[in-house]
């Protein structure tokens, strides 16, 4: 019966984000020119984008205007929802399959920032709804999700959420198992017990999602004391 539950448990987590995803949401936009629009924005529109090469999101100015998509190539970054996206190239010496330039969630906004995509599949870089806890923070979208990362349709197969490190898109490179300590104990530093935690691998690369969260945890206490 336990197992039967769990399974049902972690259906709902599924038929939840896929149901998020394409959904439009409230945002905004600055294109390449700072010039910001406020509306709603789908992250995961269907069909082909108008630039071959580049990622794009559908926008349109309130519930009943008629939608129109904007390319990566337009934009610097967008927010839908309580995430923040800002357009990138793939990091030197890495290929994102199809899409040259797309967007990255800005996952957390310290003085080295923490990035991810779902990279792979048929058509790149794709964005999945993140199941958890959610905290407001500052920087280009206020709050940033967390918990577990489900990869939807629509993006063909072979996706994985990959995290990304730098002082700016430009400067982005690959988290690994390899640099991960060095990387999250230098984005996360001002936080003692979170160094701790890296430091005797309770939170690795393969569980940053609840690193994240913990994180966050972390902050929100300090900041309310």
């Amino acid at each position: 019966m336990r197992s039967i539950l769990i399974i049902l448990f972690f259906m709902l987590i599924f038929l939840s984000a896929k149901s998020q995803s394409g959904k439009w949401q409230p945002g905004h936009f600055t294109d390449v020119k700072g010039n910001k629009e406020t509306g709603f924005i789908r992250v995961n529109p269907s069909g082909r984008g108008p630039v071959k090469q580049e990622g794009f999101i559908e926008f349109k100015e309130n519930e009943k205007a008629g939608p129109y998509k904007l390319s990566a190539g337009e934009l610097r970054s967008f927010v839908a929802g309580s995430d923040s996206f800002i357009v990138a190239h793939a990091p030197k010496n890495e290929v994102w399959t199809k899409h040259e330039l797309d967007f990255v969630k800005v996952v957390l906004n310290e003085e080295i920032k923490l990035y991810s995509a779902k990279v792979g599949g048929s058509r790149g870089i794709g964005f999945a709804p993140e199941i958890g806890a959610g905290f407001g923070s500052g920087g280009y979208g206020g709050g940033l999700g967390g918990g577990i990362s489900i990869p939807l349709g629509g993006h063909g197969g072979g996706e994985k959420n990959t995290y990304y490190f730098g002082a700016n898109t430009s400067e982005m490179q690959q988290l690994t198992n390899e640099n991960f300590q060095d990387i999250m104990i230098d984005i996360m530093g001002d936080e003692p017990e979170v160094i701790n935690k890296i430091q005797t691998r309770v939170y690795t690369l393969s569980n940053i999602d609840k690193l994240i969260i913990y994180f966050k945890q972390v902050q929100t206490s300090h900041a309310k004391q």
